[in-house]
């Protein structure tokens, strides 16, 4: 059943939004994300201070496309205003962990006392913090600080033995959104 389908996002003061074919670009406070999106038959427009996404005579497909756009413009928005943040624990339990970040890599020695170094890639625009046993993420765009939280953790990932015992790793411990 294909009906016209219509969102609305509202443009804060301060905050410039452009839509040019499929990329959409947010500015403020000197911050840009600039994503491309597949759009599709969804119509994106910019009216009256606020962003429009519509389609008509939609079928599912487009549905589900018009949400993912909210979405993701809703998330661009918010970063633009505030950083998005997450954090981590070291945790260990048997062999003392060293972490430390060189430039745009964050380097994890003695990882259940192995002698090779694990290491794991920081994206461009995100800033890493480490003070003791806490690692903070932040970023103005959620997906680049996402992806480097869980590199983060994916770096001390173990395969092959028992969680149970074994419990050393980094951990993402809160994230924006508040679930983990």
């Amino acid at each position: 059943m294909n009906k016209d389908l219509k969102r609305e996002i509202e443009i804060p003061s301060g905050v410039e939004f452009s839509i040019n074919g499929n990329d959409f670009v947010v500015k403020a406070k000197g911050k840009e994300i600039r994503k491309e999106f597949d759009i599709g038959r969804v119509i994106a427009s910019v009216k009256d201070g606020k962003i429009v996404l519509e389609a008509k005579g939609a079928t599912r497909r487009e549905s589900k496309m018009i949400g993912t756009i909210w979405a993701h413009v809703k998330n661009m928005i918010k970063g633009v205003q505030e950083d998005f943040v997450y954090e981590l624990e070291i945790c260990n339990v048997h062999f003392p962990m060293n972490v430390k970040l060189n430039g745009n890599i964050v380097t994890v020695k003695s990882f259940l006392g192995e002698k090779m170094e694990r290491t794991s890639k920081v994206l461009p625009n995100v800033k890493v913090d480490i003070k003791g046993s806490a690692i903070t993420v932040s970023s103005h765009n959620i997906e680049a600080a996402g992806q480097t939280a869980a590199n983060l953790e994916k770096a001390t990932r173990l395969t092959g033995r028992d969680r149970r015992i074994f419990q050393d790793g980094i951990f993402i411990t809160s994230k924006p959104g508040g679930l983990i």
